[in-house]
């Protein structure tokens, strides 16, 4: 039992009559996992043209989940609001990547984003290994929520709803990273006072 018959990978047998010791999988058999019937899904392409729609529903759980994942994998160029300021074009990248904010990708359909991160686009690596189909959606969820909530002015706020907070204040300097801020003490309002 411990010497059995075998042949090596890639190695001829006189058996099969293409001499082939492997042998190639049966036509139209695909690997599981691999079945992409919503071509949609996995390209953002109706045809050859980026759709501008969401494959399922954009809920909380997606766009915080699109916000982790943007994060992890595109901040560290596209900084955490999408202005191409991150880490490392501020440490001498070759060139920077474009805004979100900038009317020509404000324009561009959903599809296109999806595209760039599975595909790749100039100098930016394409993502399809690192990062899965749906994270991938969720990350252009969350691109297009920044580029909402960076253009939005307070007439966007629905009737009867205040915008939930105000921008932080700083004593001097905001921090370094290595720094924690010093806050501002937040003055207070005419009803606290009465109490």
């Amino acid at each position: 039992m411990h010497v059995q018959p075998r042949l090596n990978p890639l190695s001829r047998s006189d058996f099969f009559a293409d001499q082939r010791s492997e042998r190639p999988p049966v036509e139209g058999t695909v690997a599981r996992g691999q079945l992409h019937e919503d071509t949609y899904f996995y390209t953002g392409k109706t045809g050859n043209t980026p759709g501008d729609y969401m494959p399922f529903p954009v809920t909380l759980e997606v766009l915080q989940r699109g916000r982790e994942r943007y994060n992890i994998y595109c901040a560290p160029c596209h900084s955490q609001v999408g202005d191409g300021n991150g880490f490392i074009p501020s440490r001498g990248f070759a060139r920077k990547p474009p805004s979100y904010h900038i009317p020509r990708l404000q324009k561009e359909p959903l599809g296109y984003f999806y595209d760039v991160i599975t595909n790749g686009f100039g100098i930016m690596p394409d993502y399809a290994s690192q990062i899965p189909p749906r994270d991938r959606w969720n990350i252009v969820a969350y691109v297009r929520a920044l580029q909402l909530s960076q253009n939005a002015t307070s007439a966007d706020v629905p009737a009867g709803q205040t915008v939930p907070s105000e921008a932080p204040q700083f004593r001097g300097d905001p921090g370094s990273g290595a720094t924690l801020p010093v806050m501002a003490p937040r003055a207070s309002s005419k009803s606290e006072d009465r109490q």
